[in-house]
């Protein structure tokens, strides 16, 4: 009778660290996804972006307020500007307004997947005249390189190629150092930095419940750029 008594606590006794291990598994897992969650969000937001995909970014761009960040970084990266090239130049005050005047364009051409496509790039706007999204083209042109370098070897041999290294085209600058993490515990930030100009640009995402994130703003600081 003895016997019979004992053997229901001892399986009660083996079910409770089972259960306490299993749930700190669970735990444990879910704080590890929940730090992974924006890096996770990253990969299927660019993924989305360079498919142009608008629907899927949905789900991954704020973009109401997104559209308010760049309006006001764009508005006070044209107002540094002025002030660094001190703006007794009427023709630099004249610019600042033609600048002004094309923020919303310029806002509208960034809301966009392929300006979301340049923003996680590294491919800000520069509020000059006729800024566009300079974002890589789809990933479906595999075919499309080819044929350029079919119809070279095509050509007739009386018209070379340019020199790869024009005077009037500067050589592309370096790729600028980019970092990624948080800035708070709803908030996290892709950073470009270019160290020989100054150059800091970000795009934040914030926390949208415990696991989402969506791309919210970003941060324009063109440094110590001459012109």
């Amino acid at each position: 009778m003895t016997e019979s008594l004992s053997t229901p606590r001892k399986t009660q006794g083996w079910k409770k660290p089972v259960a306490i291990t299993v749930a700190l598994a669970m735990v444990v897992a879910a704080i590890g996804y929940a730090y992974a969650s924006p890096y996770i969000a990253v990969k299927h937001m660019k993924a989305a972006a360079d498919a142009r995909d608008a629907v899927a970014l949905n789900e991954y761009v704020d973009y109401p307020a997104l559209r308010l960040s760049l309006k006001q970084q764009v508005g006070e990266m044209l107002h540094r500007r002025v002030e660094g090239q001190h703006s007794s130049n009427p023709l630099l005050i004249l610019g600042a307004v033609i600048g002004a005047a094309l923020i919303s364009p310029l806002v509208d051409a960034y809301a966009t997947p392929e300006g979301v496509a340049a923003l996680l790039d590294g491919m800000p706007p520069t509020g000059k005249p006729g800024d566009r999204p300079h974002a890589p083209p789809p990933a479906e042109s595999g075919t499309e390189t080819t044929e350029p370098a079919q119809s070279a070897q095509s050509a007739p041999a009386s018209a070379p190629a340019p020199a790869p290294a024009a005077s009037g085209n500067p050589a592309p600058e370096a790729r600028p150092v980019t970092t990624a993490g948080y800035r708070g515990l709803n908030e996290f930030a892709l950073t470009w930095d270019r160290g020989s100009t100054g150059e800091h640009y970000a795009a934040i995402l914030q926390r949208h419940g415990l696991f989402s994130w969506k791309l919210s703003a970003v941060e324009l600081n063109e440094g110590n750029v001459s012109n």
